[in-house]
């Protein structure tokens, strides 16, 4: 990358996007690299990061994005522990996180949804070392606090040390209640350099025999350890000794097998980083409403573009056009219409997407990748180099012209301006002349008629304008391709209240060449808002027509989908009737032959006769049966219903109910599902018992009406920002929904700050009916800003 290619990135701000992608970013190196990231000129490279964008952003829309708060620097820690050094606690805890974030990105991209993505494969290589982690965060419970299971050797010391502290308390306890209590300034035991003593009057200190350890700074007290008490001390010294080597040991232990697996590590690292920046990518997109272009070569197509900087709100999109028809774009219009934005918004989201970016275009927007963008933009004058505007322009144009060729996208401000304006159009229609036989894309803004009539006489040139609003003195800020923009010089003059001789005397000074050009311009403008009012009424007639359209396809597909319905529904009861027939068919014939048989056994004539005849009474039923549907008889009643019975609605076939209380009329108040419906007795039929079927289809109810309340239900609510009583109030709510959704534990967010949130939370979880326990949370939890509770 050149010098003027550097000096470009910043002339078009790109450094301001960057720090808006590292404010996406969470870990500091990623922040770093974002801030460091840099335009690719390869299109492979190029499409391969924009497709990495792409896919973070899908994953981030299905399942949110991944935790990588946990990742910090580990080489240098690892570089030691290899060379044989122990690892403090603080560094051992930082591994354990970045092996809890490996382990947490992996099941990430193995959660549910199947999707495949381009990124798929730096999540598959993070070696997650569970061992490991669960081996350091059980061994160590804080920066300052080693956990007694981190060896038995140390359980033991610890166990000792327990049972030798209290024995020393004991004895100075029987020495605060005896009669040498008198000798002492406050009846308390205290520790000086680690062993136990007692504060003893300045006066007494002859009257309890023991070592002198302290003396108060106005000396009227002496911490006295007593003779009763050193060997005690000296054993519970012995044991905290051995209590610090044991430490020791373990933490060079835990180092050294952290040391086992630094290339895994360390690989481990490399990877969330390089997560950590594409998911950074991915969020920039949201938040600036982007989307990912085309990489094309034959010009640059920006739909409804939109500068990254400006405010999505208030900013106005514009479809920008460079290559294709025309190779060199010159933009003209009035100050502060917004030309300069244009020739930015052009340089900065072509940069933006060789750096991997999405921009904030409309879909089916293409742009090409540059190996060379070149700008000149901005008055650069430096009195330090004796440098006028004009010199300090030319003196980049000159730099850009050695530069350019076919891969390049030229952008220049104000070309000519600072000089005379008849030499500094000739010159500035010779630059663009120049950089065009190189092959180069250029954008150009300008205020000289005479590239007005360069651009509508050159093939490959276009015009373009910045619309302005005369009337009200304001710039639209809408690009117009195609349209030669005015000054509007005399209009905007007259508008703010020049008086109309000078501006009368200023117009018969321009010659009259100027004049029917400038006649020809607004007549142009006048027929383009014309046509524009037409081609608004047409695009407003078209999209009633769609609407109209699609509405009517949409009939259709509703008709269609209901008539498809019903013949499968007439389909499905005519098999049902046939298959009914066929049964009753088989049935007769079954009867026919057993007839036949009784009939050669019994010769009964009479009786052969008769179960014909019924046989085909029967048979007539069925054929009756095939086109009348019968009716069922209505079922057998019931004994009355009372409260706590579960009852069937006969209207309601299959529908069940709970009775909930019967008045004096009979009649019944009935709970089904979660609606509350009156019936008669008569109305109703009591279930008496569940078969084994229907008990096992209520088990399967339940557990579903168990999982869907689960689902809604989160595991954990934030407080941090509101009063106590606010907290309050929004635990509460929390604490019916987690109850609701039967969860068993939930974590309650209040924060560290004062304290008094905090305080609020554990003291209504102390009075709540749902609570079973609570607890601070743990290293690695959020320690004491938040509350891990236990639910009932």
């Amino acid at each position: 990358m050149t010098d003027l290619f550097e000096k470009s990135i910043y002339t078009l701000e790109l450094p301001r996007v960057l720090d808006l992608l590292a404010e996406q970013a969470v870990t500091e190196e990623g922040k770093e690299r974002c801030r460091a990231l840099r335009p690719l000129t390869d299109p492979d490279e190029v499409r391969r990061r924009l497709a990495e964008t792409s896919a973070a952003f899908q994953l981030l829309t299905l399942r949110g994005t991944p935790s990588f708060s946990g990742v910090k620097p580990v080489a240098a820690a690892l570089q030691r522990a290899d060379m044989g050094g122990a690892l403090n606690t603080r560094e051992l805890l930082s591994l354990a996180a970045l092996l809890r974030c490996a382990r947490a990105a992996r099941d990430y991209a193995s959660g549910e949804g199947g999707v495949r993505t381009c990124i798929d494969h730096l999540f598959a290589s993070l070696t997650a070392n569970r061992f490991l982690e669960d081996k350091i965060t059980g061994s160590i419970l804080s920066e300052d606090e080693i956990a007694d299971a981190a060896s038995t050797e140390l359980a033991d010391i610890r166990r000792h040390i327990r049972a030798t502290s209290s024995k020393v308390r004991e004895i100075l306890n029987r020495l605060i209640s005896s009669s040498q209590a008198k000798y002492l300034q406050e009846s308390i035991i205290t520790m000086r350099s680690g062993r136990y003593v007692v504060p003893v009057k300045s006066e007494c200190k002859n009257e309890v025999p023991g070592l002198v350890h302290d003396v108060s700074g106005s000396g009227g007290t002496f911490f006295i350890e007593p003779m009763g008490v050193v060997k005690a001390n000296n054993e519970l010294r012995e044991l905290q000794a051995r209590e610090e080597k044991e430490i020791e040991r373990i933490l060079c232990e835990l180092s050294a097998e952290a040391a086992a697996h630094k290339e895994d590590i360390i690989q481990d690292y490399d990877l969330l980083i390089m997560l950590d920046c594409i998911f950074a990518r991915a969020g920039l997109s949201v938040r600036m409403h982007a989307c990912q272009p085309r990489l094309a070569t034959d010009g640059i197509d920006l739909k409804k573009a939109r500068h990254p900087l400006l405010d999505p709100k208030t900013a106005v999109a514009n479809d920008l056009r460079l290559g294709g028809t025309f190779h060199t774009l010159v933009i003209t219009g009035p100050n502060t219409g917004g030309k300069t934005v244009t020739l930015k918004t052009i340089g900065l989201l072509t940069l933006m997407t060789q750096c991997g970016l999405h921009i904030p275009v409309a879909d089916d927007s293409q742009v090409v990748v540059f190996r060379h963008v070149l700008a000149d933009i901005g008055d650069e004058q430096s009195i330090a180099q004796n440098l006028s505007t004009f010199s300090s322009h030319m003196k980049n144009i000159v730099g850009i012209l050695k530069e350019a060729d076919d891969s390049s996208l030229v952008l220049f401000d104000e070309l000519g301006a600072g000089t005379d304006p008849v030499e500094g159009a000739a010159l500035a229609a010779a630059i663009i002349e120049n950089a065009r036989s190189r092959g180069a894309l250029v954008a150009a803004t300008t205020h000289y008629a005479e590239l007005k009539v360069y651009a509508m006489t050159t093939p490959g040139v276009e015009n373009a304008s910045c619309e302005f609003d005369v009337d009200s003195l304001v710039p639209t800020y809408r690009l117009l391709i195609g349209v030669p923009g005015k000054s509007n010089a005399f209009a905007i003059s007259k508008r703010l209240g020049l008086p109309e001789e000078i501006i009368q005397r200023a117009a018969d000074r321009i010659n009259a060449e100027n004049v029917r050009f400038e006649d020809v311009l607004s007549q142009l403008e006048r027929q383009r808002q014309e046509m524009e009012k037409e081609k608004e009424k047409a695009s407003l007639l078209r999209r009633e027509m769609e609407e109209s359209a699609r509405t009517a396809r949409e009939y259709r597909q509703r008709l269609t989908q209901e008539k498809n319905k019903a013949a499968e529904k007439a389909r499905m009861e005519a098999r049902t009737i046939i298959e009914e027939a066929r049964r009753t068919a088989d049935q007769v014939f079954e009867e026919l032959d057993d007839m036949r048989r009784r009939q050669e056994k019994e010769a009964n004539w009479q009786q052969a006769n008769e179960r014909r005849a019924g046989l085909k009474h029967r048979l007539n039923q069925a054929d009756d049966a095939i086109g009348v549907e019968t009716e069922l008889p209505p079922p057998p009643p019931t004994r009355p219903a009372k409260v706590g019975d579960t009852v069937e609605l006969v209207k309601m076939k299959g529908t069940q109910a709970t009775v909930l209380s019967v008045s004096k009329e009979g009649v019944l108040q009935l709970q089904a599902g979660i609606l509350k419906v009156t019936a008669r007795q008569d109305e109703v039929r009591v279930v008496e018992g569940e078969t084994q079927s229907q008990k096992q289809a209520r088990r399967i109810a339940q557990r579903s009406e168990h999982q869907l309340r689960a689902l809604g239900a989160s595991p954990e609510v934030d407080l941090r920002g509101m009063t106590g009583d606010e907290a309050v109030g929004a635990l509460d709510l929390f604490l019916d929904s987690a109850t609701m959704g039967k969860l068993t534990q939930v974590t309650v967010i209040h924060g560290k700050g004062t304290g008094a949130v905090r305080k609020a939370v554990r003291e209504h979880l102390k009075r709540s009916r749902y609570v079973k326990t609570f607890r601070p949370g743990r290293y690695g939890e959020g320690e004491d800003g938040v509350t891990i509770v236990e639910l009932k």
